[in-house]
């Protein structure tokens, strides 16, 4: 795979994992402000864990329908470089947010059919980044990290006026052949490099960012 593919890891809960997977190569770390989810932090851990991501890695908070209250909150306490809109924000919400905070806006959608794929058009208007992710199921209870992954020839080789990453059920044993199909250039792993929810592994983060993107990624061995 080409070395320029830039990779996210997700739900990262303090130093040590920030460290690694910056360590390993990985272009953004994600801190997961979701009460329900199994990744979620304080603003405290989250903080703590943000300065530990060396210049260069961008810090992005994952949100989902926030307010501008909990915005707040985060911000004043957490050093970031990008917000990550993970709920049912309109895309006039997406334009808010961006102008109120100053920080750029990445939106996820979820995708199930060729539907969801044409939402992708008004984010990408607004936003200045999109995540292509598996549409959860109805009543299910996160919005993402749900290990699952979607139909990928319903985005093979899209363009959308801003750049986009693919997330859903990824892992090491998948994420080459995801590139392939997609010709996406930025991949999010949160659930596929795991050991347990909510638990990363610093060999798994590892070997995901070799896969992508090639074996010029070092090994942690």
């Amino acid at each position: 795979m080409p070395p320029d593919v830039r990779v996210k890891i997700c739900g990262l809960s303090d130093p040590q994992t920030v460290e690694a997977a910056a360590g390993a190569g990985a272009s953004y770390v994600g801190f997961v402000f979701f009460e329900r989810s199994p990744r979620n932090l304080s603003v405290e851990a989250a903080r703590e864990a943000a300065v530990a991501a060396p210049l260069g890695v961008a810090k992005v908070a994952l949100t989902v329908d926030p307010t501008d209250e909990q915005l707040d909150e985060i911000l004043d306490r957490v050093p970031l470089d990008m917000l990550q809109l993970h709920g049912r924000e309109t895309p006039e919400r997406v334009a808010e947010v961006r102008a109120r905070f100053g920080l750029p806006v990445m939106k996820a959608v979820g995708i199930a059919g060729r539907e969801d794929v044409e939402k992708l058009d008004a984010y990408g208007a607004v936003a200045d980044q999109l995540l292509v992710d598996a549409k959860p199921a109805p009543g299910g209870p996160l919005p993402g990290g749900n290990g699952v992954a979607f139909d990928w020839r319903l985005v093979a080789n899209r363009r959308w006026p801003v750049p986009w990453m693919l997330a859903g059920g990824l892992d090491a044993g998948n994420v080459a052949q995801a590139l392939d199909l997609t010709g996406a250039r930025q991949v999010d792993v949160s659930s596929g490099v795991e050991s347990a929810p909510g638990v990363k592994d610093p060999e798994r983060i590892a070997a995901f960012i070799r896969a992508a993107r090639g074996p010029a990624i070092p090994s942690l061995r």
